[in-house]
């Protein structure tokens, strides 16, 4: 069994390293750019998406209302163990609204509700929820209450209702991190270690995947709104 707790303040470092480290281990189920293993880019962006949620956590501030908030469902044996987490934004200027950022699942203990749990937990706080995720997860996120609005990019918008909020959210900015030396230096070990014909094939095969998302994605939204 597990225990649900939220936190609105950063966490303390024992969690957030655990949250940090499914992050890392979920990398392909919670990315917009779910590269795999065999691709070199996929330390890169593993390494984004981490120092991503990481700021999310470093600023999270109970006193704004429009910064991050945690829910952890943690081990009822032991309550030191995070068993899944979801990363939520708050709208600033609508006290119903929110978007799920990230959310995992540890690998054992998943389809035992926790992943229900946690979007209860966050949509009884701010019914107007949105999320973004992959065409292949939309049936599980409508079995959870939310319906598909439209294509972004490579994902599919959801919603609990059938309309966006018009809060605003405080996402964070990727092209900073994309920029920062860590990136530059992970980028040019990468180039070192697999050549610029490897590290070029690379960018194309994420490019492909993308498309190929996008017109998943796509392709979904048509059905459903076709059948509604």
């Amino acid at each position: 069994m597990f225990t649900l707790v939220q936190l609105d303040n950063p966490p303390p470092e024992s969690l957030k390293s655990q949250v940090l480290q499914m992050v890392v281990d979920y990398f392909s189920d919670i990315s917009p750019a779910p590269l795999t293993p065999s691709n070199p880019l996929y330390q890169l962006y593993q390494y984004v998406i981490g120092y991503e949620v990481h700021l999310y956590l470093q600023a999270m501030d109970a006193a704004l209302d429009s910064s991050a908030r945690l829910i952890l469902a943690l081990d009822d044996d032991d309550p030191s163990q995070v068993l899944g987490f979801a990363l939520f934004l708050p709208a600033k200027d609508d006290p119903e609204a929110c978007t799920l950022a990230y959310m995992a699942v540890g690998a054992s203990h998943r389809r035992h509700g926790i992943a229900r749990a946690m979007l209860q937990h966050m949509t009884r706080q701010r019914p107007h929820a949105e999320l973004a995720c992959v065409a292949g997860k939309v049936p599980t996120f409508e079995a959870m209450g939310f319906q598909v609005l439209a294509a972004r990019g490579a994902q599919v918008l959801m919603n609990t209702r059938n309309h966006s909020s018009d809060g605003l959210v405080a996402v964070q900015d990727l092209a900073p991190i994309f920029q920062s030396k860590e990136v530059r230096q992970i980028h040019a070990y990468l180039l070192k270690q697999n050549g610029n014909k490897a590290m070029s094939d690379a960018e194309k095969q994420r490019d492909r995947l993308l498309d190929q998302m996008a017109r998943q994605a796509q392709a979904l939204v048509d059905e459903r709104l076709r059948l509604h």
